[in-house]
């Protein structure tokens, strides 16, 4: 294959390292701010949290230019070796780290500390851009599919273990790449209506109406017109989805009637429609020998056993700590002494800012230190209490503009390498900037990630440089290939 070596400043893309640069500048400005006290009257003040992050972005911009610098094939060519040099870390972690704060994720290597889970999302990218744009490469092979899910499960694995659920859950966000590379809309489906199923059985199972679960019984009456509408998907019309609508509206109908002379669990009820239509659907298999029957079957089968271990799952698995979280969020309890404390003082924080803000360095929350882990995880609520709705706007504008920046970049590739690797960049960025102002204004449940390029900590503004820059370089390597 011939080359055209390209002048890499020229093709760079300097309107993403301006965006890149204001922001971290504006995260350094925030963590002042937050970590800030009167006897610390400078921001240079290596001793205090906003010092020692301009030594993380000097180094991250060391960093940044040495990948720059780097041949884009050499990404291509080792990213196996990276991969799997980066599990090799996150085992290393698991055996030798010590607990801090519940969580076995950072490695010490004399004065320097780290998390290799922060790495090991640029990594697992490459790895599977790599194996994606292999030759003759076929999504659709379940040989294939099994081998893409083995590298993001493996790294997901080892952090959970590390008791880092937050950034295990990170890589979930490569089926999004996956979709976008050909992966069937079916499994991203699934994980929506599990994600539904696990909220309306956890918020409302204990609810009942007589001998009824009003949590289950709404579940399992979904799974039905979530199930017809998948059917609708593959047949392209109504020829049998018209008989399961109508059939089980009439027979739901009927138990709602009869419950109202007779108590019983209407649930059962609603269970055994569901096995009919199983049923049902396995005899047009085999009559038609269409697997998409198989698969709208499987679906409902899935989400009646997902439904019923719910409760297993919250009980017995997740942690105590993870339970209150997911109650507060949902609104089952109230405990803003608690596990609620740091969403609570966050949403007083930010809606004490205002329109326009307090001002810089005058943020009451802030200066007080009602707000744990201000400078990190909750660094956005400092942005909102000081510089109020506008500051925060702009704050989320310049990561809307970052996101759609990289999506143009990302498609506009002829190579399906860094293709690939650039929408795993902006799915993750994606992420982790959902999810942590979510969790900073009560929508989400607080998993601990903090905020691209803005949160203090070297180990992510590191990560995150090394994600981002090396998508740079391959993007100004776009035209080398003729």
């Amino acid at each position: 294959m011939p080359y055209r070596k390209s002048n890499i400043w020229h093709s760079l893309d300097w309107w993403t390292i301006a965006i890149y640069l204001i922001l971290v500048v504006a995260g350094w400005l925030n963590i002042y701010a937050s970590s800030y006290n009167f006897d610390q009257v400078s921001i240079f003040n290596l001793s205090g949290r906003a010092g020692m992050q301009m030594i993380w972005i000097i180094t991250s911009l060391i960093i940044g230019f040495s990948l720059l610098m780097i041949d884009s094939d050499w990404y291509d060519i080792f990213a196996y070796w990276i991969y799997a040099f980066v599990i090799f870390l996150l085992i290393i972690t698991l055996v030798f780290s010590h607990d801090i704060r519940g969580s076995r994720s950072w490695l010490v290597l004399g004065p320097i500390r780290f998390q290799a889970a922060e790495f090991a999302k640029f990594a697992t990218a490459l790895a599977i851009a790599h194996i994606i744009s292999g030759y003759n490469f076929e999504l659709t092979r379940v040989r294939n599919f099994a081998k893409i899910l083995l590298l993001f499960l493996v790294p997901m694995g080892l952090i959970t273990l590390q008791k880092e659920t937050g950034s295990a859950l990170v890589f979930l966000v490569f089926l999004l790449v996956l979709y976008r590379e050909g992966m069937s809309g079916f499994i991203l489906f699934l994980g929506f209506c599990s994600v539904l199923f696990f909220v309306i059985g956890v918020r409302y199972g204990d609810a009942l109406w007589g001998e009824t679960s009003i949590g289950k019984l709404i579940a399992l009456s979904l799974i039905i017109p979530c199930s017809s509408l998948i059917l609708y998907d593959y047949e392209k019309g109504w020829r049998y989805v018209k008989y399961i609508l109508l059939g089980s509206i009439i027979l739901i109908g009927l138990a709602l009637i009869i419950s109202t002379f007779f108590v019983f669990d209407l649930c059962l009820v609603v269970l055994a429609i569901i096995i009919i239509i199983i049923m049902a659907l396995l005899f047009l298999f085999l009559k038609n020998r269409e697997k998409y029957y198989l698969y709208v079957a499987g679906f409902a089968i899935y989400s009646v056993a997902f439904l019923y271990s719910v409760d297993y799952v919250f009980d017995e698995v997740l942690e105590s700590h993870q339970k209150t979280r997911i109650e507060v969020t949902l609104g089952m309890i109230d405990d803003p002494g608690g596990a609620g404390y740091n969403v609570n003082q966050s949403k007083i924080a930010i809606g004490s800012g205002g329109f326009f803000g307090k001002g810089y360095l005058n943020g009451t929350q802030t200066k007080l230190k009602y707000v744990p882990e201000q400078d990190t995880d909750f660094i956005f609520c400092t942005v909102g209490e000081e510089q109020g709705f506008v500051g925060s706007a702009l704050v989320l504008l310049l990561f809307l503009v970052l996101i759609v920046r990289l999506l143009y970049l990302a498609e506009r590739q002829r190579s399906t390498f860094i293709r690939v690797y650039g929408y795993s960049v902006v799915a993750i960025i994606f992420f982790h900037v959902a999810i942590n102002i979510g969790m900073v204004i009560g929508i989400t449940p607080v998993i601990g990630i903090p905020l691209p390029f803005f949160s203090y900590g070297g180990s992510s503004l590191w990560a995150f440089t090394m994600l981002l820059f090396i998508f740079l370089r391959l993007d100004a390597s776009r035209n080398e290939r003729l």
